[in-house]
């Protein structure tokens, strides 16, 4: 028999019990890979050409036109490695963010650990990043070995830690979503601000941009202080040898992180409670 008590913890993560439902788990991301483009003629090709159309139009309107510095990098391998990060992030954040609100008729009939929902994007979403790195690494390829003069780049060993990295940006996605998750359960006018959020922390994330042309102290505090930045720079600088981190940086990111996801997942559990009875 399983007796179904109330969270006492906020930030239970509640492992044990994630681990006893991870057929469900996989049940939900089967679902979350198929239901999307379900009925579509292009089907997971739309996982390719939504990056590959986004780091194009960065490269004429922001590369050509505007002619925003890249570090000497080719712009299509300096765009890309930042919008394959952010894809991820914003894959996992809005599957969190919407766990509650999607799923009320489920998770008012049936029990089950709710942050199974929330974890379903992070694995679901890693199809997708995948996809979307097959796609950075051709353009890498070509542009490594075509590259003729001016900034040389190559890759280092810091790439054996691009699973780190990975995991880093989940946790970053994830406790961003859960935020979102618990605030528009009570809020949905909320839901109306949420582009606008996602889209400024997109413009605040060295992406279009290189951290270098950043000389003003304060605004370099707010970037660093930007967990997706140092994700998007560690990329970087894993694959072209290229940065402006230093130490500082990473360990402002990595305090803005942790702060994130445990007040994400706190916050979460406390709505979780009695969500069905406001949503």
């Amino acid at each position: 028999m399983v007796i179904i008590q109330p969270t006492k913890n906020f930030f239970n993560f509640k492992l044990k019990e994630v681990l006893e439902y991870r057929d469900l788990l996989m049940l939900l991301v089967k679902r979350d890979l198929t239901v999307i483009y379900k009925q579509t003629i292009l089907g997971p090709l739309w996982f390719l050409i939504q990056p590959l159309i986004t780091t194009v139009v960065f490269t004429v309107i922001f590369g050509r036109v505007a002619n925003i510095s890249t570090d000497g990098l080719p712009h299509m391998v300096f765009y890309m490695s930042g919008i394959v990060i952010w894809n991820y992030t914003q894959g996992v954040m809005n599957t969190a963010g919407n766990s509650l609100a999607s799923n009320s008729t489920m998770l008012s009939k049936v029990y089950f650990p709710r942050i199974i929902i929330p974890l379903s994007g992070v694995v679901s979403n890693l199809v997708y990043l995948g996809l979307n790195m097959l796609m950075f690494l051709a353009f890498y390829l070509y542009y490594y070995f075509t590259q003729t003069g001016g900034t040389q780049f190559a890759p280092n060993w810091y790439m054996l830690a691009f699973p780190l990295l990975i995991l880093y940006t989940a946790v970053v996605g994830l406790g961003v979503g859960l935020w979102i998750a618990a605030v528009t359960t009570k809020y949905r006018d909320f839901r109306f601000m949420l582009p606008f959020f996602v889209q400024t922390w997109m413009y605040a994330t060295p992406i279009i941009f290189p951290a270098s042309v950043v000389s003003n102290p304060v605004y370099r505090a707010i970037i660093w202080a930007n967990p997706v930045s140092i994700a998007v720079e560690l990329n970087r600088f894993m694959f072209t040898g290229q940065t402006t981190l230093d130490l500082n940086a990473i360990i402002i990111g990595c305090v803005s992180t942790i702060i994130i996801f445990f007040s994400g997942l706190a916050l979460f559990n406390k709505v979780q409670r009695n969500f069905v009875d406001v949503i």
